[in-house]
């Protein structure tokens, strides 16, 4: 997980400053996997999403991953759990962001990373602190959010995609990916469409603030 409390604070600046006007992009179809709560899953698979209340990401079990999917996730060989989370690619790699990087990953267009994270133990666990939220996906939901997953990693026809920079943690690298980074299109939008695209009810139109997304989350949670 990571911090982003100083993208936050430059955004609250701008909009106090009256100099930013939010317009909400449409959000994509739901995937023909379908909507599914806990208790109609048959054979489905249990994913978590974490949030630290600025940054969310997805997280999944190494023996759910479909053989040979994910080629980045070999190199956390002892990894029980991948968590899998989206960002600016200047911002979020960094040990000390500035406001000025903060501003920069704001407005504007710009190249994104994915951080991958290989997690010892249970997501609960690695991050006791977070807010860690459980769903159930169908096994065709799940295929989707896989092929999400993997989709954002940019690989530019090699096997794998490049190491951008260490990770945020030992167990963690960032790795090139594809989109933009923006403000109407950051990390919790980019989990909340993989989640739509996996066939929950999630609707990623508005989603900026990881409590966008997790207000939802918890909804579909409860059933």
């Amino acid at each position: 997980m990571c911090r982003w409390n100083t993208i936050v604070a430059a955004v609250l600046l701008a909009v106090a400053a009256g100099s930013l006007t939010v317009a909400c992009q449409p959000s994509p179809p739901v995937a023909s996997a379908g909507a599914v709560r806990p208790a109609q899953v048959e054979g489905g698979v249990v994913i978590h999403v974490a949030s630290n209340g600025w940054h969310s990401g997805i997280m999944v079990a190494r023996k759910d991953l479909p053989p040979g999917s994910i080629p980045e996730t070999a190199d956390f060989p002892d990894a029980a759990y991948f968590e899998f989370s989206w960002g600016e690619a200047e911002y979020f790699p960094a040990p000390r962001p500035t406001l000025g990087m903060a501003f920069g990953a704001t407005f504007g267009a710009n190249p994104a990373v994915l951080h991958l994270s290989g997690l010892p133990d249970h997501p609960r666990r690695v991050f006791p602190k977070a807010e860690v939220v459980e769903l159930h996906l169908s096994p065709d939901g799940f295929r989707s959010l896989i092929g999400h997953l993997d989709a954002t990693f940019a690989r530019d026809g090699a096997q794998r995609a490049p190491v951008a920079a260490p990770g945020l943690h030992s167990f963690s690298r960032f790795y090139r990916a594809t989109g933009q980074f923006n403000l109407l299109n950051t990390c919790n939008t980019w989990t909340a469409r993989g989640l739509r695209a996996a066939g929950l009810p999630v609707e990623p139109a508005g989603v900026v603030r990881a409590e966008d997304l997790m207000a939802q989350l918890r909804r579909i949670a409860a059933g």
